[in-house]
């Protein structure tokens, strides 16, 4: 009778090895042929991202700079589930709040701050994309609310709508007060999650240095005409087109600046539009590793720098990306290098990165400063994540304001004096 008994322990832990292999089997055949991206991808669940927005709103880190951290906690002990339309309404209800607030303030200052602080709320309830109805609600009322900021600045800025294709570009647009003469510009880019209006925040304060600055979404974000894919430079060509002939503009001190995944499109044109552009910042450019099958599946099975929810948003902006089997396709056609143009002359640039960033590979970033035709500027940050940012410290405002926007400045500075 034992040894009987332990021969049905033996069958059973057979058997529970054979289950274990055949689900890893199962998720490994099912990852090489592509499926429902929910179905596959590692990522955390909502108490984690909880903890971990949080986490990032006391230390003011990305995304959730600029955020109170009560107006956080509110919103959170609305969600209860990692549903995207429970995530846009937890935020959206803190939100209409403060557009109620500032309906009835008494001042412009009064409204501006609650304006503000309704668009950054309303903004975190779209994150990363506005891929559900309550999040496409969301994002409109985060425009809105913007718009309505806007408006109580003393500063105007244009909502210009460049013709397209058929359809539009919308950017902002914004000249230093009281400017003379033409104004040196800025096109600045976002990134995957980041928005127009975003960059444009980073962007006021070159205003007061009589620089303005032209803040449009990239290809598959925000209000953009079109999605992702390795043709879509064309329409920041446009974008150049339209600053190259506004009155106001001085176009032969334009900058390309870009974030991310607005990085890649910056580092394009620093190449594609050299003859047009003074120069470009490239923030943690995506060159060519960052396409290759390799960092694809990194991200797959999760990526702890990005929040959440990183592959559902990186297929909302690629153009004909439905599953993962999709971006496996599709993303190795964006590599610069495999569309022939790291040999090619270039603009000046400025390389912004960390060593440490698992979103965009630093070789990436050593590609492109060994690449080109004249010697390029960099900053690296070597305990630096995404963009070169660090937990605390390094964070992205104090990246804008002590390297980039100097650069930009000294650069236009230099120009003149030639």
């Amino acid at each position: 009778m034992q040894s009987m008994g332990i021969f049905q322990k033996s069958i059973l832990a057979h058997q529970k090895r054979t289950r274990s292999v055949l689900v890893v089997s199962i998720f490994f055949m099912l990852l090489s042929v592509g499926f429902s991206v929910n179905a596959q991808v590692i990522d955390r669940s909502i108490d984690e991202i909880k903890h971990e927005s949080i986490d990032r709103v006391k230390r003011g880190a990305y995304p959730l700079g600029g955020l109170d951290q009560g107006d956080v906690e509110e919103a959170f002990s609305k969600i209860t589930t990692r549903d995207p339309d429970d995530w846009a309404n937890g935020f959206g209800s803190v939100a209409d709040k403060y557009m109620a607030i500032a309906a009835n303030a008494k001042t412009k200052k009064e409204a501006g701050a609650a304006y503000k602080r309704a668009w950054r709320l309303y903004y975190f309830g779209q994150f990363p994309v506005p891929n559900s109805p309550g999040k496409k609600v969301s994002y409109d009322k985060a425009i809105n609310a913007y718009i309505q900021y806007l408006n109580t600045q003393d500063i105007p800025t244009e909502v210009v709508k460049i013709p397209f294709e058929g359809k539009f570009i919308t950017g902002y647009l914004r000249f230093p007060k009281n400017a003379k003469g033409p104004v040196p510009m800025i096109l600045a880019i976002n990134g995957l999650d980041s928005r127009k209006e975003t960059v444009a925040e980073s962007y006021t304060e070159i205003l007061d240095q009589g620089v303005g600055f032209l803040a449009i979404d990239g290809p598959g974000t925000g209000q953009a005409p079109i999605k992702v894919d390795n043709k879509a430079d064309r329409m920041f060509s446009t974008a150049i087109d339209y600053l190259y002939k506004h009155p106001k503009v001085d176009n032969k001190r334009i900058i390309a600046f870009g974030v991310s995944f607005g990085a890649h499109w910056s580092a394009k044109l620093g190449i594609t539009e050299k003859d047009r552009l003074l120069g470009v910042v490239a923030q943690s450019p995506a060159v060519d590793a960052t396409f290759s099958e390799a960092v694809i599946t990194s991200k797959v099975n999760g990526n702890k720098e990005y929040l959440f929810d990183y592959i559902p948003a990186t297929l909302y902006v690629y153009e004909g990306a439905n599953t993962v089997d999709d971006l496996y396709r599709l993303v190795p056609e964006m590599s610069l290098k495999k569309q022939g143009l790291l040999g090619k002359p270039t603009t000046r640039m400025l390389v912004v990165a960390g060593v440490k960033d698992t979103q965009t590979p630093i070789q990436d970033a050593e590609l492109l400063l060994r690449s080109g035709d004249i010697p390029k500027e960099a900053w690296v940050n070597p305990r630096g994540g995404h963009l070169g940012r660090e937990a605390t410290g390094w964070i992205d405002p104090v990246i804008f304001s002590k390297v980039i926007i100097p650069w930009e400045l000294k650069l236009i500075k230099e120009s003149r004096n030639q």
